[in-house]
């Protein structure tokens, strides 16, 4: 990128680095910030800035948040007896999307996976069992991502939990709705039929 000014180049290349952007979206990107006014361009600067220095860990599920405890662990209307694990943030987010859930959430913020040196210290499984043994949980729901590192940590959690006396469930795994079985891989059409219920 020789024909852009250092400080264009620069900002391409940081914008670059953020997950899902390559090399064109990151120039459409800068220009597109290049174009704004600058007190648009300062309020984004700021609020990067603020989200960064503010949002931390709860400290009691592992959430982002800006409050400690976060809102889900300080709302005494919802089912404490009652955890969910997921593996990030982003996670809580799409199951709170769906308004199904009254529970309250585990956060994990990775999973296991040997290949890439993740092993069970490196994730956030040692303030859950400390959480099981301080609070009266009645069942733990495992929803982590239905792929080889979600389904090893699911299964080292079971493993870790059942001996304690806790209900732990996993969520079902399988076709899409609208989804068509042709598209359908066989691990999917595979936990679609063991996740299969009588109607």
């Amino acid at each position: 990128m020789k024909y852009y000014a250092k400080p264009l180049t620069k900002l391409i290349a940081e914008l670059g680095k953020l997950p899902g952007i390559g090399g064109k979206t990151a120039q459409r990107l800068a220009f597109h910030i290049l174009s704004l006014p600058e007190e648009e361009v300062k309020s984004l600067a700021q609020t990067l800035i603020d989200a960064k220095s503010t949002m931390h860990y709860c400290s009691v599920c592992g959430n982002l948040t800006d409050t400690d405890p976060c809102s889900v662990c300080a709302d005494t209307a919802r089912d404490h007896s009652v955890i969910c694990v997921v593996e990030s943030p982003r996670d809580v987010s799409a199951m709170e999307r769906v308004r199904e859930f009254s529970g309250v959430y585990h956060v994990l913020n990775g999973a296991i996976s040997p290949m890439d040196g993740v092993g069970p210290e490196d994730i956030n499984l040692r303030s859950l069992i400390v959480r099981l043994q301080e609070t009266d949980v009645k069942e733990v729901i495992l929803a982590t991502n239905p792929n080889i590192e979600g389904e090893a940590t699911a299964m080292y959690i079971a493993r870790l939990i059942k001996p304690a006396g806790i209900k732990v469930t996993r969520i079902a795994h399988g076709l899409p709705v609208g989804g068509d079985l042709e598209y359908a891989d066989e691990v999917t059409l595979s936990k679609a039929m063991e996740g299969r219920r009588e109607l």
